[in-house]
């Protein structure tokens, strides 16, 4: 028996990273999946982003599960878009009982640095693609008066991050929009909650930029970005984090294990948010 037998399940950003933990645990748990991503680069992110390839690896590993995943590309900033990749899931599975609003970009510079490309892409994919994701699933969810939405916030969302205030903004904008979409969604009997991760491994912090930015100077490494980790991070042994941290704590809220949660934000952090700087000393 999974945690999610019966259920079906919308995951944005699902081609790689936590998006994809997401929709294996779904699969894992019982769930049919709608696995969504954009596959293309966008200008202004330096890393680079998922791929087509990427997202059909996503419906290799939930096959692996023996569950059915429908993969699309969508663009969260598209309303339109949105709003077919729902309509395309319920007439594959008759229903969608979850939404995991995942996706997200990274970039930095210094706020008065930021372009006007720069501030309106990462809040249209980061903030307004969540408002749209939702806005996408609610009527269903209103009409059957039962779901779960799962909002990827970050412990940027809690807290500033020097030289990236646009995505601070958006991070702490989600926390504001998932408490107005519980509040509104509650008399449906439609919950939603937002998890904050702290470091976590993925291809969105594991390159260059990220690399330099850890270490405090260019030509850093990977390793300058673990030792980083273990900075950032309250507990013992703790760097950057694996996604299924976040998929497992996605599976509780989504599951009836929860079924009273609405409108909390759950920090997945290893104690960062308890340092009131970095950790000087972490121990190893």
């Amino acid at each position: 028996m999974g945690l999610l037998d019966g259920k079906v399940a919308l995951i944005t950003g699902a081609a790689r990273g936590q998006g994809r933990s997401h929709a294996v645990t779904c699969a894992r748990e019982g769930a049919e999946v709608i696995v969504t991503d954009i596959a293309r680069q966008l200008p202004t992110v330096p890393y680079q982003m998922a791929t087509s390839g990427d997202l059909a690896e996503t419906v290799d590993q939930v096959k692996a599960h023996g569950k059915v995943a429908l993969a699309l590309e969508t663009d969260v900033r598209d309303q339109s878009d949105l709003d077919e990749t729902v309509q395309r899931g319920i007439a594959e599975f008759g229903k969608i009982d979850i939404l995991i609003a995942n996706a997200g970009i990274w970039t930095q510079a210094p706020f008065w640095e930021l372009t006007d490309q720069q501030w309106e892409e990462m809040i249209g994919v980061n903030l307004t693609g969540v408002w749209k994701s939702a806005k996408a699933v609610a009527p269903h969810m209103i009409e059957r008066q039962t779901g779960s939405i799962v909002i990827t916030s970050s412990t940027n969302g809690l807290e500033p991050g020097l030289n990236y205030a646009h995505y601070v903004s958006a991070k702490h904008g989600v926390i504001g929009l998932m408490k107005n979409i519980a509040l509104e969604l509650a008399p449906h009997g439609v919950r939603c909650n937002a998890i904050s991760p702290g470091a976590i491994k993925t291809p969105m912090t594991d390159h260059q930029a990220a690399w330099d930015m850890f270490a405090g100077h260019e030509g850093g490494t990977e390793a300058d970005m673990i030792e980083g980790g273990y900075h950032f991070h309250a507990l013992k042994g703790a760097t950057f984090l694996d996604p299924q941290v976040i998929a497992d704590t996605a599976l509780y809220l989504n599951s009836d294990l929860a079924a009273t949660v609405t409108g909390v934000t759950i920090p997945v952090d290893a104690g960062h948010l308890l340092l009131t700087g970095v950790n000087a000393e972490p121990v190893k």
